[in-house]
């Protein structure tokens, strides 16, 4: 099947290329601002040793750090970090809160950063009590504030991971005044497998207070988020660096063994076992939510796939159910957006100063719930994202009042005998459920996220053609205001017997102009109970909450797919017939109060951001469109080998041909050298295997996949091509992990401690890049390239601007690095350097492949071997016999080439003849070699290409 290649403009990634730098400048100077007003905060790293479990005998080392404000005693604050963090990760919040007048503790949670102990999900005799064993440690502190002895004025808060693990300390200690909780979950079961229902335990909806989760009412196993739960899971899966403890199990990393023989088996079957969602329910907030009793906020986001709207909602009703004070805030953000943003950061800080300090300003009676109301682009064009207010907090479901219901067409329901009327739609789940369709990306980042959020970004979310039955509405009269859950009738009914009978229903926003939004990219992931099999049943699906108005004039669409690519599809081929049991979907709203939906004050600000987004947009729909198109392309049968280059040719707009049939393969454990003069096409070959530009014709496969531009396979290649561009007012050390950041990948993949060893920088990598030499900047470059530990490397005359010992450094390194498994791909002018260096050669000249091979054979192919014997006359003699014409260098030294002639026959033939042979050694360098292959090629005919033209 042929795939259009997509349009691209050089401009319009230069423009977005550059709008990123300046919010990037602009961002790190906020922080830097931040960091000079946090001066009066004093740091104290420390480790804090706890049980393994209470009364155990057995230790964790936990690695903490207290931030301690000018004046004490002060209040303090717990701070917990995300999953896959440690200490530092929130280390800027911290500090801003320490500036606040707060001490400050943070520290890595046991099996993270520098601490001991295995992951166990907020076990509550592991990291739960963890928590309140580092509450006993500040109580004992003279820089807290007490309430009484032993019992500090303190708060705990988090967000993702620390806040489910501040709510079940919440639950399990009474000394906490105030919890604040983030994009965090209630019951971890039923975040990363939906509409598990009830069972394997009966009272486990009950237990988590959520009557109608999202997704059918019927419950079964659940549908796995296997996107989420891979990068979830995967955050844990490898062993600490420094670690000296051995895996129990393969792939278990620091998770405790328990945990990662569960998860296993349900990441191959898609269905949770008992034991693991008895584990993770146990582990939960969902078990001890109930006794909470200080006041609560719960701030959850509206861009999140992860942990919907409905986690924090069942958090909230166990607390209120129980007596407790908890407030509500949703806002435009979560895991999808980047996690927190200063929204709710400034939230949990406010929440944190109302019920902690006694010299805090009064301020009027928070709303127990605040949210964010989202919309169209056009209409966030036109008014700030309005902040919005209710005097309660009404829930999600669609019982809640105001309920507003609204028609939508193509289905008629059942007829008198039961049976699907005449308007029913058939679909298919085809084999091995590709394509599947798109939802959300689960931890691709922010830009796709946002794309997701807005009409502009509408492209991300795409069904596929026969996999989804829909049903619409006619044009709205007037906005309509959804805040909540959705929920709407189905009669469904499943053919061809399938196994397993899964289904994935969106509400979607679709313009005038066809473009459709899926607000906050939710799905509701259903499995059909086995009578569906029998015929069409009535289904009722509870769409995920969001928090979203469909402007005037759109209609709304509702979508059953069979495919969802974040979600673990069954794979058997399947039939299906959707219709409406009711033509009406029930639409829940809140009477709340604007707090801000005044106009933009300023027309730049409105041009700025509609330029982002429709940059960001541009982007995005290419680099989707690519991803698609190189998962599509890929060759089975090179998945194991790095690089393999055929009949690659790139001829410039002027007609200038740089590069012509070029084919050459690249195996694991090679170091290949690149060579050849200034013109061969060594540089413009390399461009085109970094999707830099692309090719006229011919083909670049990494790993098999074919590389285009954004190709998705180009994250396992590191690369240093054409010079280092980094900002020269950050230091070195800032530089890296800049570019690290805009990856998108956990801090601890970048093995930034291995670059900056190679980099061999010492201080200097604190100082700023303005004032680095050369060599310096090259050193950084090439620990760029290094950051992750990249399968491939390519590296573009690495030597450059070194001193001799640095080069013999970057020997070693190349040559180790090829040992561990991984490949080398460097183009160097230092020959001799590539001969010590390189396990393989290939030379290029004038565009073109003229020689190809080890260098073992290279050398060996051609040039003097040096023979000294005790006697040089006969030995001359008897090479010329053999053919060859021997040049006598002194009484003891002759020089020949032999040809093909085996220096073994020449040994033989010398010593036949009475002769003592005291050393035969090949004198040929690869430089002599490389000058003879090249000696007399001519520069191309035609013209040389410009600037523009490169």
């Amino acid at each position: 099947m042929h795939i259009p290649r997509p349009l691209r403009s050089s401009k319009t990634v230069l423009l977005a290329v550059l709008l990123v730098a300046v919010l990037a400048v602009v961002s790190i100077y906020l922080v830097s601002r931040s960091s000079s007003e946090n001066d009066d905060v004093s740091t104290l790293d420390t480790t804090i040793t706890v049980p393994e479990t209470p009364g155990d005998s057995e230790t964790v080392d936990l690695d903490a750090r207290l931030f301690v404000p000018k004046t004490t005693p002060a209040p303090a604050v717990l701070l917990a970090h995300g999953f896959g963090g440690d200490k530092f990760s929130v280390d800027d919040q911290a500090r801003s809160l320490a500036a606040d007048g707060y001490v400050v503790l943070t520290y890595s949670a046991r099996g993270f950063g520098e601490s001991t102990g295995s992951i166990s999900l907020n076990d509550p005799n592991g990291e739960v009590a963890d928590g309140r064993a580092l509450i006993d440690w500040l109580a004992d502190r003279s820089e807290v504030l007490l309430d009484g002895p032993g019992d500090p004025r303190v708060g705990v808060a988090g967000g993702s991971y620390g806040g489910a693990l501040a709510l079940s300390v919440a639950g399990t200690d009474p000394r906490i005044d105030a919890v604040a909780a983030a994009i965090t979950w209630n019951d971890l079961g039923h975040a990363l497998f939906p509409n598990y229902g009830v069972t394997p335990d009966e009272n486990r909806a009950e237990l988590a207070g959520i009557d109608s989760p999202a997704g059918s009412v019927y419950g079964g196993p659940g549908v796995l988020k296997r996107g989420w739960a891979g990068v979830f899971f995967g955050a844990g899966s490898a062993p600490a660096e420094s670690s000296d403890e051995t895996p129990t199990q393969a792939g278990c990393g620091r998770f405790a063994p328990e945990f990662c023989s569960a998860y296993a088996q349900s990441a191959v079957t898609g269905e949770p076992s008992p034991e693991l969602l008895q584990l993770l329910s146990e582990h939960s907030p969902v078990a001890v939510a109930a006794n909470i009793t200080a006041p609560t906020l719960l701030v959850q986001g509206m861009q999140d796939t992860l942990f919907g709207l409905d986690q924090a909602d069942a958090t909230a009703r166990q607390i209120s159910e129980s007596g407790g004070d908890v407030e509500v805030r949703w806002f435009s953000g979560g895991h999808d957006a980047g996690g927190t943003n200063g929204s709710a950061d400034n939230a949990m800080r406010d929440f944190l100063d109302a019920h902690l300090r006694t010299d805090a300003e009064p301020t009027s009676t928070p709303p127990p719930f605040t949210y964010a109301m989202q919309g169209s682009a056009a209409e966030q064009q036109q008014t700030r994202a309005r902040r919005m207010t209710a005097p309660e907090y009404p829930g999600l479901a669609t019982d809640a009042e105001p309920t507003r219901t609204v028609p939508v067409e193509l289905g008629s329901g059942a007829d008198a005998d039961g049976q699907v009327g005449p308007d029913q739609q058939t679909i298919i789940r085809p084999p091995g459920a590709s394509p599947s369709a798109i939802s959300s990306v689960p931890g691709l980042g922010s830009v796709l996220s946002t794309l997701s959020a807005t009409s502009a970004g509408a492209q991300l979310s795409a069904d596929i053609p026969g996999q989804s039955a829909t049903f619409t509405s006619e044009a709205l009269n007037d906005p309509l205001t959804i805040t909540g859950s959705s929920r709407v009738d189905l009669r469904i009914g499943a053919f061809a017997q399938p196994q397993e009978a899964v289904l994935f229903v969106k509400l979607y926003d679709v313009a005038p102009n066809g473009g459709r939004t899926l607000p906050g990219s939710a799905v509701a992931a259903v499995r059909l109970p086995d009578s569906v099999r029998e015929g069409p049943i009535p289904v009722t699906v509870t769409l995920p909450g969001i928090s979203y108005v469909v402007p005037e004039g759109h209609r709304i669409e509702i979508s059953v797919a069979t495919t969802d690519q974040a979600y673990a599809v069954p794979l058997e081929p399947a039939q299906f017939v959707v219709s409406l049991d009711d033509s009406t979907l029930s639409v829940p709203s809140v009477d709340g109060v604007s707090r801000n939906a005044s106009s933009v004050p300023t027309a730049p600000i409105v041009g700025i951001g509609v330029i982002a987004l429709a940059l960001i947009t541009l982007i995005g729909i290419n680099v989707i469109r690519a991803r698609r198109r190189v998962v599509a392309e890929v060759d089975e049968d090179l998945v194991d080998t790095p690089l393999v280059i055929t009949d690659l040719a790139k001829t410039y707009s002027n007609g200038f041909k740089a590069v012509d049939g070029v084919s050459f393969e690249v195996r694991q454990g090679q170091v290949l050298g690149l060579l050849g003069p200034n013109g061969a096409g060594k540089t413009t070959t390399l461009r085109m295997l970094m999707g830099l530009i692309s090719p006229t014709s011919g083909d670049i496969r990494v790993f098999g996949h074919k590389v285009s531009p954004g190709a998705p396979v180009l994250s396992r290649l590191g690369s240093f091509v054409e010079g280092s561009g980094f900002l020269p007012h950050l230091s070195g050390k800032e530089n890296l992990n800049l570019y690290w950041q805009a990856t998108g990948r956990p801090p601890e993949d970048a093995h930034l401690e291995e670059a900056l060893e190679i980099a061999d920088l010492g201080t200097a990598i604190e100082r700023k890049v303005k004032s680095y030499s050369q060599g310096m900047r090259q050193r950084l470059a090439i620990a760029q390239a290094m950051l992750g530990l990249p399968d491939l490397m390519v590296l573009d005359e690495p030597t450059n601007g070194l001193d001799p010992p640095q080069i013999r450094t970057m020997r070693d390194v190349l040559i180790n690095y090829a040992k561990t498994g991984r490949t080398v791909l460097v183009s160097s002018h230092l020959l001799a350097e590539v001969e010590q260096t390189c396990t393989h050669v290939v030379v290029m000249n004038r565009g073109s492949v003229i020689s190809a091979g080890t260098v073992r054979d290279l050398t060996a192919a051609g040039g003097q071997t040096e023979i000294r014997v005790d006697d040089t006359a006969v030995a001359a003699t008897v090479l010329e016999g053999l053919g060859c014409t021997p040049t006598v260098v002194d009484d003891s030294i002759l020089r020949t080439d032999l040809g093909s002639i085996d220096p073994a026959d020449v040994t033989r033939a010398l010593f036949d003849a009475g002769l003592r042979v005291r050393g035969l050694s090949q004198s040929t360098r690869l430089e002599d070699v490389f000058l003879d292959l090249v000696h007399n090629d001519a520069l191309p005919a035609g013209p040389i290409p410009t600037k523009d033209d490169r």
